[in-house]
């Protein structure tokens, strides 16, 4: 009776844990993701390493494929199904490497959840700042989290002192697109040039 009684408990706290971790709110997810990148960069590894971390926090983090398709804005219509899938491919390496590399610069960042604002059933913003330094100024930084499937929530866009990184890549790869004549391959070379170099 004692090792049922035991089992069962094991099975209860297995399950409240289980529910615990897909119930996290939006704030406890930014607070967990910027705590672990933190982590990383004021760490001794090498930037090398720093970089394959990150990579790693933007793959699971970052709904990286939603991000990609809305800065195509209406091309992404216009895509093969061949071209589409090229490009997601080229999106995620492109993403991957321009995350990490931007981030591991920072050797002391440090980011605080101040709020957060349910806007609907899909999304809710983080409002958090990264806190100052002597050499760095306060900045405030809007995390847009994607919640339609509680168990999997995913960043959508960073509103960094008001400006909407989803929106300014957007408008670079629609003006490299238009500049080229409307032509959808003039933006994969340019995200193939960038990831050679």
């Amino acid at each position: 009776m004692k090792f049922i009684r035991n089992i069962f408990v094991l099975v209860f706290f297995y399950f409240f844990l289980i529910n615990y971790s897909w119930s996290q709110s939006a704030s406890e997810f930014i607070s967990s993701v910027t705590n672990e990148a933190s982590n990383i960069l004021s760490s001794k590894l090498t930037d090398v390493e720093k970089i394959e971390q990150l990579k790693k926090i933007g793959e699971n983090a970052v709904d990286i494929d939603g991000v990609g398709l809305y800065t195509l804005g209406k091309y992404r219509k216009t895509l093969t199904d061949n071209q589409k899938k090229h490009y997601k491919e080229l999106y995620r390496r492109y993403f991957l490497k321009s995350f990490s590399g931007r981030l591991v610069g920072y050797s002391d960042a440090k980011i605080a959840v101040l709020s957060e604002e349910i806007k609907n059933e899909k999304y809710t913003i983080v409002y958090t700042k990264l806190i100052g330094t002597t050499d760095r100024p306060e900045v405030k930084i809007d995390w847009r989290v994607y919640t339609k499937d509680p168990e999997n929530l995913l960043i959508r866009d960073l509103i960094i002192e008001g400006l909407s990184l989803a929106r300014a890549q957007k408008e670079e790869f629609n003006s490299i697109i238009i500049n080229n004549g409307n032509n959808i391959d003039a933006l994969l070379e340019s995200l193939n040039k960038f990831l050679e170099n």
